[in-house]
């Protein structure tokens, strides 16, 4: 499955041939470098890593520095490995672009973080409804988890048990989402619906249409 990398500018719509307005998530995807070939007889697997977005050569240590040379390339931000996929015709060095991965209509698979909302309850973080009306002396309990366990048998809380804690900011992959448009002089694709994370935000987009095509 190939991919590339790229970043999140934020949504907006467009229209089909049917005048139907579509919602699309517009992500800025640079030419990615080849940083890495791994293959089964040096690495014991097929998979090719790549970097994008210019990183300042003061923030980044002597061994990735050293790392990037090798492909003859400057500090990147972002450095991604794909499995099973070695680009044909192509070297350590070399750049893949939009063009060279996704058309128009192609299924893809978009992996990011998405946001973080902090320490939130159970309403919230689970979807509690909570207790509801305020009866029988319930003045501040609309909000509240309720009971989380037995006393004396069991006398612990199981794992996994759904509790307040923090939410968001997990790596969280959309799946079946679809190229819309192609703007190849802008660096940019637009993707129908939504994807993780903030604007701003790092993904790894992976073409789908290659494995259900085989």
């Amino acid at each position: 499955m190939s991919g590339l990398i790229g970043k999140k500018l934020g949504m907006t719509s467009i229209f089909d041939d049917l005048g139907r307005s579509i919602p699309v998530t517009v992500i800025e995807v640079e030419p990615c470098v080849i940083t890495q070939i791994k293959t089964e007889e040096t690495d014991g697997y097929n998979a090719v890593q790549i970097a994008a977005f210019d990183k300042k050569a003061k923030n980044v240590s002597k061994a990735l520095e050293g790392h990037f040379s090798k492909a003859d390339s400057g500090p990147k931000k972002i450095v991604k490995e794909i499995r099973d996929y070695i680009p044909e015709g192509l070297e350590l060095g070399d750049e893949i672009t939009i063009d060279d991965v996704f058309n128009v209509g192609d299924l893809i698979d978009v992996r990011g973080v998405t946001k973080g909302t902090g320490f939130t309850g159970v309403v919230k973080r689970h979807n509690f409804k909570g207790v509801g009306d305020r009866t029988h002396g319930q003045h501040n309990r609309e909000r509240a988890p309720g009971s989380i366990g037995q006393a004396s048998d069991p006398s612990r809380v199981f794992k996994g048990m759904r509790m307040a804690g923090r939410a968001g900011n997990q790596t969280t992959k959309i799946k079946n989402l679809s190229v819309a448009k192609i703007l190849s002089e802008s660096n940019m694709i637009l993707v129908t619906g939504s994807v993780p994370g903030a604007k701003g935000g790092y993904l790894e987009i992976f073409n789908k249409s290659e494995q259900v095509a085989s």
